[in-house]
């Protein structure tokens, strides 16, 4: 595609990256944004692009999953519930993934998307007396039956769910932004293992590559884990507005971003 040499940079590039979007997904969400393209730019078909990401997905929210445990930030057992509730609509997901082209389904989502940030942005927020959690009951049913939807998107692209559920575990279970992170990667982890078994099976799987990009995410993902509670909720919101607005922007117009992207890596990676 260009004139330079890619094949020496293609493992510390993988490492590099990985650890960028470790540290997004884990901090709010989006890294796919990054990750998706980088694979795609390194000449894999679509399909195994979006299948090789789920390697490093789920290796990075499995050390995260460690760092918040690190941290004694838990929601034991409500977020497996979710997780096996999202695990069993990401195998649904995953396997629409593999049939049928995203494009428009990418174009509803980036509009979501911009909705998401006017939430964000315009919602007041919950005050810490108002944080009563709804983990229980009616809201645990709730829950479940959302996050098996939830788990359908999580299978078919990933890009961008970290938004969502943050959103439906703060406002609507009433979790803080510290165990709305550290929920989330629990349940990516369980829902991702689905995902990716079917991407596996269908041979929509480049190892080698997932596994140096998941070398990243894990970093990436112990780092930012670790981090977002010691900083608390003000920097995770920032992530979660930056992020949401970079998903949108990719979304509504993948061409540009694509020039962009390929333009930055022309720019500093070639001879």
């Amino acid at each position: 595609m260009f004139d330079f040499d890619l094949s020496s940079l293609t493992y510390p590039l993988l490492i590099f990256v990985g650890f960028i979007a470790g540290f997004m997904n884990t901090m709010a969400g989006g890294g796919s944004l990054l990750t998706l393209p980088l694979l795609i730019f390194m000449g894999l078909p679509a399909a195994v692009a979006n299948g090789t990401n789920r390697v490093a997905i789920l290796m990075s929210t499995s050390s995260a999953t460690l760092g918040f445990k690190s941290k004694n930030v838990s929601t034991f057992p409500f977020n497996i519930y979710l997780g096996i509730s999202g695990l069993l609509g990401a195998f649904i997901g995953a396997k629409i993934a593999i049939e049928i082209d995203g494009g428009l389904f990418n174009k509803i989502l980036a509009v979501i998307m911009i909705v998401v940030v006017g939430l964000i942005v315009l919602k007041p927020n919950i005050k810490q007396n108002d944080l009563i959690e709804r983990l229980t009951g009616k809201h645990l049913i709730i829950s479940i039956i959302a996050f098996f939807f939830i788990g359908i998107y999580g299978g078919f692209i990933n890009a961008g769910i970290g938004f969502v559920i943050m959103l439906f575990l703060h406002y609507y279970n009433r979790l803080n932004l510290v165990k709305v992170n550290s929920a989330k990667v629990v349940i990516v982890m369980i829902y991702t293992s689905a995902a990716l078994l079917t991407f596996a099976l269908a041979g929509k799987v480049n190892w080698t590559y997932g596994l140096f990009l998941a070398l990243g995410n894990i970093l990436g993902g112990w780092t930012s884990s670790r981090w977002s509670v010691k900083k608390g909720e003000s920097s995770i919101k920032f992530f979660l507005i930056v992020m949401v607005i970079l998903m949108s922007i990719k979304l509504l117009f993948p061409e540009s971003i694509n020039e962009i992207y390929e333009f930055i890596i022309r720019k500093f990676f070639s001879n």
